[in-house]
């Protein structure tokens, strides 16, 4: 056996763990929105509940985002990943036993919590363990995190159907714990098998304090972490209210329920496409504000096409829905091109998501306030509009070539 063979078997052993948890980060979400009304009749709650259903993903992902770093600075990546994976399927069980909303809602925000925290750590991990394959390997987990998306969307309502909601829900814990079991078998080498090429990032930045031997300046005051925030931020607004309020937008234009739920599953295997290239091309542009550009204008064209005749060309405008977002695995994998190490990825990704799911996550209830408030979606896509627009201003701020570190660290 080669000298390099373990090294390989600890690398090979961390891509399953990689790949198995990016296919668990959006289950808890896409598995109930298709089937939110019929658990909101067995239930007895309504709209405002409902857009807290689709508000609680980003609020919980902006929680986590915070807290993670912190997590990880004490428990070290490898066991921050075990535990989100552990809450996850804890979560998603206890979905498919809640008598009430109240019981529904509190393990929602636990599996949601468990999502948020797999959100954080999976960017440093790839850089802790592949940090000679960025784009390949940015390419191939949220290319994963894309089918663990649309697949429970797809599978929501004939699964409900065929053995209820509860029991639906609660299978989604089956592929968590299958995600645990790598990172099990790497906890139990010491140390972990990393590339050589890697910084060990067993001591992980908070994002907001100090550094091992000289203060950092904090993250919030950094251009490049608020362009990646805002960025990050409006993608998951955009996306995350679309989940919520697609079904309904075609519904009250007179389509069936079937037909919403396909187009949720259709957008979100749209995002499979962008999975599949923006990581790639991420890695070869060294300034990627066109390519931001570009999806701020499919999502016009999607908005007005929606807007104006939601049941006259509805594919073609869910096909340019879904590429819109590809701006969201462009700001993953530039969370990795915009620092040297994996201490560096952390904080940023924990920055990114903590600030850029807070301030997506009134998207969904701002979109259906202005709804009932005017009683058309004219003000609602308007506000999505405006939302482009900070967009484009995230852009502009990541757009010139530079690394975290060089702003990080005062000299």
């Amino acid at each position: 056996m080669s000298p390099t063979a373990p090294a390989w078997r600890g690398r090979l052993v961390a891509l399953f763990g990689i790949l198995l948890s990016a296919f668990n980060l959006r289950t808890a979400v896409t598995a109930l929105t298709p089937v939110l009304d019929r658990v909101s009749e067995d239930l007895g709650f309504g709209a405002t509940v409902i857009g807290l259903f689709g508000m609680l993903p980003t609020l919980a992902f902006a929680v986590t985002g915070v807290l993670t770093p912190r997590i990880a600075h004490r428990l070290g990546l490898e066991r921050t990943v075990l535990l989100a994976m552990g809450l996850t399927a804890v979560g998603s069980l206890l979905r498919g036993v809640s008598g009430d909303t109240a019981a529904l809602l509190a393990a929602s925000t636990a599996a949601l919590a468990g999502m948020g925290v797999g959100n954080v750590v999976l960017p440093p991990l790839v850089k802790r363990y592949f940090p000679d394959r960025i784009g390949p390997l940015s390419m191939a987990y949220i290319s994963v995190l894309q089918v663990g998306t649309f697949l429970p969307a797809f599978v929501a309502v004939p699964l409900s159907a065929r053995i209820g909601w509860p029991a639906s829900l609660a299978s989604w814990a089956i592929p968590a714990v299958a995600a645990a079991v790598p990172w099990m078998v790497v906890l139990m080498r010491a140390p972990p098998q990393v590339h050589p090429l890697a910084v060990d990032a067993a001591r992980l930045s908070d994002g907001v304090g100090h550094g091992v031997h000289h203060a950092r300046r904090p993250l919030w005051r950094l251009p490049l972490a608020w362009g990646m925030a805002l960025m990050f931020g409006m993608t998951s607004l955009a996306t995350y209210t679309v989940f919520t309020w697609l079904p309904a937008i075609l519904v009250e234009a007179g389509g069936d329920r079937a037909l919403g739920g396909n187009m949720v599953g259709m957008f979100s295997v749209l995002g499979l496409a962008s999975s599949l290239t923006m990581p790639l091309l991420a890695v070869r542009l060294r300034r990627p504000l066109w390519l931001v550009a570009m999806c701020a204008g499919v999502l016009v064209l999607a908005y007005l096409g929606l807007l104006l005749s939601p049941l006259r060309g509805t594919m073609l405008w869910v096909f340019l829905l879904g590429l819109g977002p590809a701006t969201f695995p462009l700001a993953l994998t530039l969370i990795n091109l915009r620092t040297r190490t994996a201490e560096g990825a952390a904080a940023l990704s924990g920055f990114t998501q903590g600030v850029g799911y807070a301030l997506s996550c009134a998207g969904p209830l701002v979109f259906g306030w202005l709804h009932e408030a005017s009683h058309g979606w004219g003000l609602s896509f308007a506000f999505l509009g405006l939302c482009l627009v900070v967009l484009l201003a995230g852009g502009v701020l990541v757009n010139r070539p530079r690394q975290l570190e060089d702003e990080w660290d005062p000299h």
